[in-house]
């Protein structure tokens, strides 16, 4: 099984890349009936379809990178230690988790969940290389352009109780309090984002998570910047099937958007 897939650009290069690290389903042969059937089944904690929303950005320049392999089996978007990336009493899944966002356990038996050497293997094997491909695709555009973004994109259920007892706003854009992409970068996705009907929340509840964190080093001339959105903007209100009419209006705001940053990029 590919780690990764890309979509390549069709258009002469952009300095953004784009990274949809949690909308894949993929099991290794190896470790999949480890898991509970019905939990595997449904892959509960997935950023369902996200990259289809972003579909237009190879045809702006941008290479999209998308994970194939389940959250479940490894989490991208997790310290590598599994140092929590907050400390307000939410329920926060490790790198290897051993529980879905609700708490419900994900194997079938303690016996099978990772211990530290399976915990090491699925970094080395599964973890770093998406790290690696990153790091190369924006060393690509850095060389050419003297600067790059990296977009991480990202998805929630409209309501997770043991993160927020209250409703996720439609879209929350992250960038560690301002730390890891320039003002005006971070300046230009609020004000498209929040140009069209939505609600667009600043770095709450989320901040970004460890690959904005990771990769985001504005005093090196490499950006990030993760946008976070709330499921039924683009799905069906059981968030569980693709509504094209939705997801339609949010990629015009979406293309808007990616635009724009292209155009500060260009600038800075």
């Amino acid at each position: 099984m590919d780690l990764f897939n890309l979509k390549e650009p069709t258009t002469p290069l952009a300095p953004i890349v784009i990274s949809v690290p949690h909308a894949g389903t993929g099991f290794p042969s190896e470790i999949k009936k480890h898991y509970k059937k019905r939990m595997r089944n449904l892959v509960d904690d997935t950023d369902w379809f996200v990259h289809k929303l972003y579909d237009f950005a190879p045809e702006l320049g941008i290479t999209v990178i998308k994970a194939n392999l389940s959250r479940w089996v490894i989490d991208l978007n997790r310290d590598p230690e599994s140092v929590p990336l907050y400390t307000d009493g939410r329920l926060i899944t490790t790198c290897t988790p051993t529980t879905d966002f609700f708490g419900n356990d994900i194997y079938k038996s303690k016996d099978l969940e990772p211990d530290v050497a399976e915990k090491q293997r699925r970094l080395d094997t599964y973890y770093w290389p998406y790290y690696r491909k990153i790091e190369a695709l924006l060393e690509e555009r850095k060389k050419q352009f003297g600067k790059v973004l990296l977009w991480d994109a990202h998805s929630i259920r409209h309501k997770v109780s043991t993160i927020q007892k209250e409703v996720f706003p439609d879209m929350i854009l992250g960038n560690n309090d301002e730390k890891t992409a320039h003002p005006a970068l971070i300046n230009s996705a609020l004000g498209n984002l929040r140009s069209g009907v939505y609600g667009v929340n600043h770095n709450s509840p989320f901040k970004g998570g460890h690959i904005t964190r990771y990769f985001g080093k504005p005093g090196n001339d490499v950006h990030a910047l993760q946008l976070e959105m709330n499921k039924i903007l683009y799905m069906d209100d059981n968030e569980l099937t693709y509504n094209k009419e939705r997801a339609s209006d949010v990629k015009d705001i979406l293309r808007k958007t990616i635009l724009d940053l292209i155009d500060t990029m260009n600038v800075l």
